[in-house]
């Protein structure tokens, strides 16, 4: 796909639909409870209602995507392993061995893991989105061509597009990379303006002297490449990672097909981040999980105006707080069908009062 062809697509993702958004408040309404009495949960599902197009919801086919990729900037010291762990984790989630996978199994979701960008050979069982065998070190210059940007996003894109085609219609997102919160600090550091420092973390967990290294690096990266913050692609090629801008091709791929995605945490927030300022309708198709620990994460969630079902300290990756989220939406579910109405319980139904939101 050129990039051309890219934003050809995206103009095609159409806005909320709010005649189905008002169809689910009001359904909410109707049912033997007070109104918006559970909160974030009912928006959430009327926002779906607004992203598929209509008030009658189901979500029992789910699967997380987790995107693995190399970065060459663990070759400045930024993590505690080397990129060999990408790989072992990635073989351990063919495998269903990994904490994402033992949640998955719980929360009824199929695990697809992904190679977008790994280091070595093709790991058995992966699927193979590879678009190279790593980035580049980005204290050396950009971490990726734009094309290979381009590249990526197409591959999240189809991605999303395969799975619903699948049958699925609620998408994780997860992500395994050595070295990808030091990228996700560089790519929002620079969307967001922000100093470098407030927006990086110990990520898996560095000593003050990795913290230290990881700051200097991406301070490096962004004076040598300076990348454009009204440019998302060229942050992207510029400081990102295969895994983030293949994420934020997923985010993008729900909008197209009308799959609500989960954000996971800091990672997949930043790739929600960049799908959005790459084309703004496609915030309708992003619904937040948690809120990670690290130290920008809040910041992201902020900038792209979305409430966490979670906050319980999670930081591992591969997507297991969007996993986790799942049962919620279960549970939502549940309520938003099996629900008595007012109507059946011959009950008064509430009003609004003034000062009430609902």
């Amino acid at each position: 796909m050129t990039e051309p062809e890219l934003k050809q697509l995206l103009s095609t993702i159409t806005p909320p639909d709010e005649t189905a958004r008002a169809a689910a408040h009001a359904h909410w309404a109707s049912l033997a409870k007070p109104l918006g009495g559970l909160g974030t949960l009912e928006t959430m599902l009327e926002a779906a209602a607004a992203l598929t197009g209509t008030a009658d919801l189901h979500f029992d086919r789910r699967a997380v995507l987790v995107l693995c990729a190399d970065n060459g900037v663990v070759a400045q010291g930024v993590s505690q392993t080397d990129q060999s762990v990408t790989r072992a984790v990635a073989e351990n989630l063919a495998a269903r061995r990994t904490s994402v996978c033992q949640m998955a199994k719980t929360a009824h979701c199929e695990v697809v893991p992904v190679d977008l960008g790994m280091a070595g050979a093709p790991v058995a069982g992966v699927v193979n989105c590879r678009v190279a065998a790593g980035t580049a070190d980005f204290t050396k210059g950009p971490a990726m061509t734009r094309q290979q940007a381009v590249d990526s996003v197409a591959a999240g894109i189809a991605l999303a597009r395969a799975r619903k085609a699948a049958g699925v219609q609620l998408l994780a997102t997860g992500e395994m990379g050595i070295g990808n919160t030091t990228t996700s600090s560089a790519v929002a550091a620079v969307l967001l303006g922000q100093p470098v420092e407030v927006m990086t973390g110990r990520g898996a967990g560095l000593s003050d002297a990795g913290l230290a290294r990881k700051l200097d690096a991406i301070r490096r990266g962004i004076a040598l490449n300076q990348p454009d913050p009204a440019d998302p692609l060229d942050v992207l090629c510029k400081l990102g990672g295969f895994d983030i801008a293949g994420l934020c091709g997923v985010f993008l791929g729900g909008a197209l097909e009308g799959v609500p995605v989960l954000m996971d945490g800091f990672i997949s927030g930043v790739a929600a981040l960049c799908a959005v300022r790459l084309c703004p309708a496609a915030e309708k198709a992003v619904f937040a999980s948690h809120c990670s620990t690290e130290p920008a994460a809040k910041l992201v969630l902020e900038a792209l105006d979305k409430a966490p079902l979670l906050t319980a300290g999670l930081h591992l990756g591969e997507g297991i707080g969007a996993v986790a989220s799942i049962p919620l939406w279960d549970m939502a579910l549940a309520v938003y069908q099996n629900c008595y109405s007012f109507a059946d319980g011959g009950l008064t139904p509430y009003t609004p009062q003034g000062g009430q939101k609902c």
